[in-house]
């Protein structure tokens, strides 16, 4: 009879402890899901104020999956045929310049590519709004790229060069998005973040230069420099995010 009444009390005390246990973990789980919601909520706000990147990076992702299922052999003439190498600026420089920036000169694809748009493109593009991120970058492209083919010029006609490297492949995003990263320094309202930054930017290219010693590393150091003369660039706000700011708040 004792042990039948024990049992018989510790039945409902053990069923208020898991009704309680129940309930802290529905409510433990309805939190994360209401933090789960927020987060993916504020991180969509987030980048879809940056439009021209997504929209880049997608074509990005289109171009290489292009590429990943040809044949070699065609894939290096699609290349060649749109690279910004001197031969094809000669001839049609315009057509090489902005076609040049939508291919990445690989078949296999670059995480650190979206990685760093996902990081310095989308904040460059939040911060200046899209006409000025893509005339920075379209600066950066087009100005690091006529740096080094006026240089490679020079040195083929000075026997410097194999003739040969008026023909090679150079494509991709790097000067564009060095330009943007450039003026991205002057985002940070402390000088010494300013410097930091623009300090790293200038000791990681330059020591890829001075390692590689190509004028594909020298065109990013061209671009460095451009993407930090467009200080005036950054003086004013974008209005577009100030006014969802307004609209959220």
């Amino acid at each position: 009879m004792d042990g039948k009444v024990v049992i018989g009390g510790r039945l409902p005390l053990l069923s208020s402890a898991a009704r309680r246990l129940r309930r802290r973990d529905e409510s433990r789980r309805t939190f994360l899901i209401g933090r789960g919601r927020d987060g993916y909520h504020r991180l969509r706000v987030y980048l879809l104020a940056a439009p021209g990147t997504l929209v880049y990076l997608f074509t990005l992702a289109v171009t290489w999956w292009t590429l990943r299922g040809a044949d070699p052999k065609l894939v290096h003439k699609l290349l060649i045929s749109q690279s910004t190498n001197l031969h094809n600026m000669s001839r049609h420089p315009f057509q090489v310049l902005v076609a040049s920036a939508f291919w990445i000169d690989s078949t296999s694809f670059h995480w650190k590519v979206v990685a760093e748009f996902l990081l310095v493109m989308v904040a460059a593009e939040r911060w200046l709004g899209t006409r000025r991120w893509v005339l920075t970058f379209a600066a950066g492209h087009i100005g690091a790229t006529l740096i080094t083919v006026t240089g490679i010029a020079y040195a083929i006609s000075h026997g410097l060069l194999d003739n040969r490297i008026a023909r090679t492949s150079d494509v991709g995003v790097s000067y564009g998005f060095f330009a943007v990263a450039a003026l991205l320094t002057y985002r940070f309202p402390d000088r010494r973040l300013r410097l930091a930054w623009a300090g790293l930017l200038v000791a990681y290219l330059g020591v890829a230069a001075w390692r590689g010693q190509t004028f594909t590393d020298y065109g990013h150091l061209a671009a460095l420099a451009i993407g930090l003369s467009f200080h005036r660039l950054s003086r004013r706000p974008n209005a577009a995010l100030q006014v969802r700011r307004s609209r959220s708040a």
